[in-house]
């Protein structure tokens, strides 16, 4: 048993220099990515139907969002959401480490998103950018307290687009420990019968957690697409 609920989330050096078990999972999860759309049969199988819904799914949402501008971001959504995905399903395995369980990677995540956006949108717009934190119509009196609330919310997107994965995935990892725990105190009591509670829980909560492992990289990618609709037009 782990000494803490929270060593699940160390992250531990592997080898030398910087490799560590988070690396070595993303490589693992981009190699996973390369198999799965390395095959590609005239008659799809199921997998492949699978990811051709999704691959229609995306780009009709894009298409929505983004219009024309939808055929140069949907490679890197697309890219993403299966990026995301495949790292929050493999997390749930024993003994695999969940990267996006770390605040530091998926703020590096969004606020990498963030950067990307006010870059491009500085460059298409130019100083009309700014446009975007002073509402049309507001009186001028309010102008400073506008611009102020507008900035704020705008680059709070970077924190609450990385917490919100991170949150959402370590609240689920802490609870399978805490219950697994309850569970092996349980057993080691001698109390089978009551060991069946938190046990029967943790298969609800699994089902539930992958249900959130792919909700939450659904989400992320969707409001990345919402976030990147600033690179084709000022609202």
């Amino acid at each position: 048993m782990l000494s803490s609920f929270f060593d699940q989330f160390i992250i531990i050096p592997l080898l030398s220099g910087w490799w560590n078990n988070s690396y070595l999972m993303v490589m693992v999860v981009v190699l996973m990515a390369y198999l799965l759309f390395f095959q590609v049969f005239l008659i799809p199988r199921r997998w492949q139907v699978l990811l051709e819904g999704l691959y229609q799914h995306w780009w009709e949402t894009l298409q929505t969002g983004l219009g024309a501008h939808a055929g140069i971001y949907f490679p890197f959504i697309f890219a993403l959401f299966f990026l995301i995905g495949l790292l929050n399903l493999m997390g749930l395995f024993p003994y695999v480490f969940t990267v996006a369980t770390h605040i530091a990677i998926t703020f590096g995540f969004s606020f990498s998103i963030l950067m990307a956006v006010t870059i491009l949108s500085l460059r298409k717009f130019g100083w009309d950018f700014f446009s975007l934190w002073m509402p049309a119509g507001a009186p001028l009196a309010l102008a400073p307290l506008l611009v102020l609330i507008e900035t704020a919310s705008y680059f709070s997107r970077a924190i609450s687009l990385g917490i919100r994965l991170a949150a959402n995935l370590s609240a689920g990892h802490l609870l399978f420990a805490i219950l697994a725990s309850f569970g092996f105190q349980m057993v080691l009591a001698g109390w089978w019968g009551l060991s069946l509670i938190p046990i029967g829980i943790m298969i609800f909560i699994t089902l539930l957690e992958l249900a959130v492992a792919l909700i939450q990289a659904y989400v992320f990618c969707l409001l990345t697409s919402i976030y990147l609709a600033d690179t084709v037009a000022l609202h």
